[in-house]
């Protein structure tokens, strides 16, 4: 599947972890997708003047500071398993319910947040999440923020909710398609490494570009559930799996088209929108 140009920039830019990308160098890896030149130019133009990436010298680009504040949350997938804790039972709770829905911007920031962070809407404007993110309630209500959840919304801990909601709550995530999507990602990911090597060069990039992105997006929007919502091991075994292959595509690039990854090989896990 053919991304398009201002998603493989923004991609190519988080990759690079504060790195200047040349214009020559989106250029050549639009080529790699099938994306004209011409598509790519005017996707930097559109980019700058949406604020989302900046120059940094004549024909150079880096994200700007907007789109750092996502780019930051995308990196913490690297350390998605370090991120939880053991769970005691209790739930983290958002209400939003005195918040307005007609700024269309400001409500896609609020779902983005909620939605990277796990929760999920039990009753009008009240979402909740199994309470074992090692953050604890003072830092999940920063991350929302800074996500972009307006500060008027309410971010506290709750337990002994009553047995109707408590059953609701227990089936707004489905744990058993979770862990199958584990598995099954695990097995696509070492079955690509196996065969990678006997991939043309510009094939084996753009397919690990291509599917790193895919398992990247899914530990980013991934609830990190604690037992017994999921099966938590088939979870870390996945996220390993995915360290592997994100190394093993950063080398592929650099081989093949002398490109530099400081960090994610495929940002396109949570690109701004």
């Amino acid at each position: 599947m053919k991304p398009k140009a201002k998603n493989l920039i923004l991609d190519l830019l988080l990759a690079r972890d504060g790195e200047a990308l040349s214009a020559r160098e989106c250029i050549a890896a639009g080529a790699l997708f099938g994306i004209r030149d011409n598509n790519v130019r005017v996707a930097l133009v559109r980019l700058s003047a949406e604020g989302l990436i900046e120059a940094s010298e004549r024909g150079s680009y880096v994200l700007s500071a907007t789109a750092h504040e996502l780019a930051d949350e995308v990196a913490t997938w690297r350390r998605a398993e370090q991120r939880v804790r053991e769970w005691g039972g209790g739930y983290l709770v958002v209400h939003c319910g005195a918040l307005g829905r007609s700024n269309r911007s400001a409500l896609r920031q609020r779902e983005r947040a909620l939605k990277m962070l796990g929760f999920r809407e039990l009753e009008w404007g009240l979402f909740v999440r199994p309470d074992n993110l090692g953050d604890g309630v003072a830092g999940v209500r920063a991350r929302l923020r800074k996500l972009g959840l307006q500060g008027e919304a309410s971010v506290f801990a709750a337990t002994d909710f009553d047995a109707e909601r408590a059953a609701r709550i227990r089936k707004l995530w489905d744990g058993k398609a979770l862990t199958a999507s584990y598995c099954k990602l695990t097995a696509q990911l070492e079955s690509w490494m196996a065969r990678a090597a006997t991939l043309e060069a510009e094939v084996a990039a753009r397919e690990s570009f291509l599917l790193g992105g895919k398992a990247i997006r899914e530990i980013v929007y991934d609830p990190l559930l604690p037992a017994p919502f999921v099966d938590i091991e088939a979870r870390r075994a996945f996220v390993e799996t995915v360290h592997r292959f994100d190394a093993f595509g950063k080398a592929i690039w650099r081989s093949s088209h002398g490109l530099t990854f400081k960090s994610d090989i495929a940002g396109q896990s949570a690109r701004p929108h």
